[in-house]
């Protein structure tokens, strides 16, 4: 059992293949959003990291178009770049206790569920922010981020989006979920 577990996160040869020209050609195409890095830089720690090569492939295939948009603490910073929240991860709840809460129609999972099953985080309010100065994203959607414990223990959560120019901070309860609302991840390799 446990060797069906290890290769549920691994990719073939091709998966790979694929994946590293994806996320090259998107890196190329976006120089704006990490000048001065080098491709084959990311490109040799990705190949070092099969487990992150994974995470990726995940952000990808849930429709999040991620890319690299800095370098933190040594590491190469991988977000979701698309336009809107990723579209095979929204109407989710916040987490587990907010799941839990609802008495009726649940979705089928959470943000903070799913992040973790991907290997990815939830943005940070400060994330959001420096991602929203890379372009215009989230015009349509919106996205839950990470929140503070202290909101969290009154039953709230925090979401950002961008409206009318500009981006905003909002909350909700963690339980609610709406069809537009999802979360965008981060990834450091």
């Amino acid at each position: 059992m446990s060797k069906s577990t290890t290769n549920k996160k691994e990719l073939s040869p091709k998966q790979r293949e694929e994946l590293l020209s994806a996320l090259k050609a998107r890196f190329e195409k976006n120089i704006g959003r990490h000048q001065g890095l080098d491709w084959a830089k990311v490109q040799a720690r990705l190949e070092a990291k099969p487990d992150k090569l994974w995470s990726l492939a995940e952000m990808e295939r849930t429709g999040g178009e991620p890319d690299v948009v800095g370098v933190k603490s040594g590491e190469f910073v991988f977000m979701d770049c698309a336009p809107e929240s990723p579209a095979g991860r929204r109407s989710v709840c916040y987490d587990r206790e907010g799941w839990l809460s609802r008495k009726e129609a649940r979705p089928k999972t959470t943000a903070v569920d799913l992040a973790t099953e991907m290997g990815i985080t939830l943005l940070t309010e400060e994330e959001y922010l420096a991602l929203q100065k890379l372009g215009e994203f989230d015009t349509k959607t919106s996205n839950w981020i990470t929140t503070p414990a202290d909101i969290r223990k009154r039953g709230g959560a925090l979401y950002a989006e961008r409206r009318y120019g500009r981006v905003f901070v909002g909350h909700n309860a963690a339980q609610s979920y709406y069809a537009v609302r999802g979360f965008r991840g981060a990834l450091k390799v």
